[in-house]
């Protein structure tokens, strides 16, 4: 035994191949052999549905932001606390440490421009086909536009993005570490 029982030789071949050309009978007889070959209703595997990434990998970029605000300004600190209780002065002196972090943090990873350039107060034309996504319309919304109304906020649009790379390894759901200090 050789490994080429199955196998059919050159002379063969040639042989075949002038049977297939010049004799019908047995191009009917191959071509029968060869449909009857063919796997009937095989559909290919589907693919494997994508598994959905848990949240926190989803949502890596969000939570690695809230967690920037958290360490530069102490955001979810500010916003977790109950600020009933506190009067007016010490709710100002905690926001003003949340605004000057969290706005450094900003001009950090984000340029930002108006939606709107008019001055807010100025009287704006709304054509028609204009970006539900860059203007909202509030008031006595009724009609199609043109539609004519008073700015009461230009918006914001991030014109420039700078957020960092998040590793692979960072786990995005801690937003702030706990905090030990050791004696």
């Amino acid at each position: 035994m050789n490994g080429n029982e199955g196998s059919v030789g050159f002379g063969a071949r040639v042989g075949m191949a002038f049977r297939l050309l010049f004799n019908g009978e047995f191009a009917r007889q191959v071509k029968s052999g060869l449909k009857a070959l063919e796997v009937k209703d095989v559909k290919p595997a589907p693919a494997p549905k994508p598994v959905a990434p848990p949240p926190e990998k989803a949502h890596a970029s969000g939570l690695v932001l809230l967690g920037a605000l958290q360490r530069e300004g102490r955001f979810v600190d500010f916003l977790q606390q109950d600020v009933a209780s506190f009067s007016d002065e010490e709710v100002g002196a905690a926001a003003r440490v949340v605004h000057g972090g969290c706005g450094k943090l900003l001009k950090q990873y984000f340029d930002f421009e108006p939606a709107l350039t008019e001055a807010e107060g100025a009287t704006v034309n709304v054509p028609s086909g204009f970006n539900a996504q860059r203007i909202r319309l509030t008031g006595n919304v009724t009609g199609q536009p043109p539609f004519k109304g008073i700015l009461k906020h230009h918006g914001w649009v991030a014109r420039g993005i700078r957020m960092p790379d998040i590793a692979e390894s960072l786990d995005a759901r801690v937003v702030a570490p706990a905090e030990v200090e050791l004696a």
